[in-house]
């Protein structure tokens, strides 16, 4: 009976609607993704889950690197998170904001006495596209090149 209540009252409520909650919404969808130079990088499946509050991401690599990650609004500091893994066994938890139209997210760890920024930004672009632009440093002023892909969606 427990179980009943507790499933029933948390569909009955709308925790994730507010505006907020959908500004990433623009990389919801079924994403055949290119590098830069235009070579085949991956397949991504992006949805809403979770009563809307739950934005998830299923990566498939065309190299065969496979990941998800789970992204979250935080309504208290106004900004978002992703917790990524995968099948490489690296994991990120990433922080930020929508800064203009474009979802910018850091993540700033040490590990071994070295510090390591990452920093994603995906900017949708007016072709219907969507370009995630990854970047790491170790000081912050530096920056090298990780990934840079182009979503384009599945008709």
């Amino acid at each position: 009976m427990f179980h009943a209540l507790f499933f029933a009252a948390t569909v009955a409520s709308a925790p994730c609607s507010a505006a907020a909650n959908h500004q990433f919404d623009f990389w919801v969808g079924i994403w055949t993704v290119t590098a830069k130079d235009g070579k085949p990088a991956g397949k991504d499946l992006v949805t809403r889950d979770y009563n809307g509050c739950v934005i998830i991401e299923h990566w498939r690599g065309a190299h065969g690197t496979n990941g998800e990650a789970l992204n979250t609004y935080l309504p208290d500091s106004q900004q978002w998170q992703q917790s990524w893994a995968d099948n490489t066994g690296l994991t990120l938890h990433l922080v930020g904001k929508l800064e203009g139209n474009t979802m910018v997210l850091s993540e700033k760890h040490v590990a071994n006495g070295k510090t390591t920024i990452d920093r994603v930004k995906w900017i949708p672009l007016p072709d219907g596209r969507v370009r995630e632009y990854w970047q790491s440093s170790s000081d912050g002023v530096h920056w090298q090149d990780v990934f840079d892909g182009y979503f384009s969606k599945v008709k």
